[in-house]
């Protein structure tokens, strides 16, 4: 696997590569030196210029390159593009070219793609694709929880409101700094159209707020169902879901610093939660109404979705199989077995 980008996603993704026992980092591809790529190449990774005409910079930090981004994708059996949205869209020609496979991020749009992918919900629609967006972590976040559900008890309507973190804990230019926003003012916010390119019939609505926080999302769900199931019932089937985490009332977790905090403690790599935190006390049904809160890590809830949209790319194992070996080597729902840094 080639990973062009090596930030927030990349970075994880490069690491959840290399715990995989059937997967092998070629390298990582930057576009200037600065401590990510000093700790790509302290971690193992063949660096690659992401920039042609910027790669004697490396050199001049000290950094050996191992070639540029296109000798990258020339080596690579598929590309995990982990950029800044926006740049996935230019960087396809380069895939293309070299007739390589692509996995893109949330960010892009779902038209620059053959398939919006969650494991969860449409594993066998990447088969032998060419190009995947692996959809952002709040469609993630949210198609993780309505599969289930709608196999379960069926869907009626989803009704969402998602408490978004102003930026990541390394972004200080982004906010609000002391502001509550409505993001967008208009209806829907881009997540509902999103999740149908996952569920094309579903019905659903959704709202955004940004607020000065960094930590993760938060997303407060009132899902019709088809069916009136008792409460007893909707948990065991969600809990039945490795990437579902149910945080009981014994665990005393208040907010997302708790769960941010419960994710250090166990030993997880950069404290990272891969799964929906959801409030197994917020979990709450109403005839055929169902609410509950759920928190969303945004760092890094679509790294095992990446490892698994490249088995299902290439064909390498059905979707239970995939899904367990990413689980398993991740440490997902475990403590304290995080999965190892190369």
């Amino acid at each position: 696997m080639g990973i062009n980008g090596y930030g927030t996603i990349g970075k994880r993704v490069a690491d959840a590569v290399a715990a995989q026992p059937d997967m092998t980092v070629v390298g990582v591809a930057k576009t200037r030196p600065n401590y990510e790529a000093t700790v790509a190449v302290e971690s193992g990774y063949d660096l690659y210029a992401a920039i042609p005409e910027r790669a004697d910079q490396f050199g001049e930090a000290g950094l050996e390159t191992a070639g540029t981004v296109e000798e990258l994708i020339e080596a690579s059996d598929i590309v995990v593009d982990a950029t800044p949205s926006g740049v996935g869209a230019d960087n396809k020609s380069l895939y293309e070219a070299a007739d390589t496979p692509a996995l893109f991020q949330g960010g892009e749009d779902d038209a620059l793609v053959d398939v919006s992918f969650n494991a969860r919900s449409n594993y066998e629609a990447a088969a032998d694709a060419d190009s995947v967006r692996v959809v952002s972590c709040n469609t993630t976040g949210l198609s993780r929880l309505i599969a289930p559900l709608r196999e379960a008890f069926g869907i009626e309507r989803v009704r969402a409101t998602l408490v978004r973190r102003g930026g990541d804990p390394a972004q200080s230019d982004r906010g609000p700094i002391n502001d509550i926003l409505p993001d967008p003012k208009t209806l829907p916010s881009h997540h509902g159209p999103d999740v149908k390119t996952i569920f094309p019939d579903l019905s659903i609505d959704t709202l955004g707020l940004k607020v000065p926080a960094t930590l993760m999302h938060m997303h407060s769900l009132n899902v019709t169902l088809e069916s009136a199931p008792d409460v007893e019932t909707v948990r065991d089937a969600l809990a039945d879901e490795d990437r579902l985490a149910l945080l009981g009332e014994d665990l005393d977790i208040t907010g997302t610093a708790d769960v941010k905090e419960y994710a250090m403690d166990m030993g997880r790599p950069r404290g990272d939660f891969w799964e929906n935190a959801i409030w197994d006390e917020s979990i709450t049904v109403k005839g055929r109404e169902l609410y509950l809160f759920q928190a969303i890590h945004q760092e890094s809830d679509v790294v095992p979705e990446n490892i698994d949209a490249i088995r299902a790319v290439l064909e390498a194992e059905d979707k239970a199989t995939s899904m367990a070996r990413t689980n398993e080597a991740l440490g997902l729902s475990d403590s304290p077995n995080p999965y190892p840094r190369p």
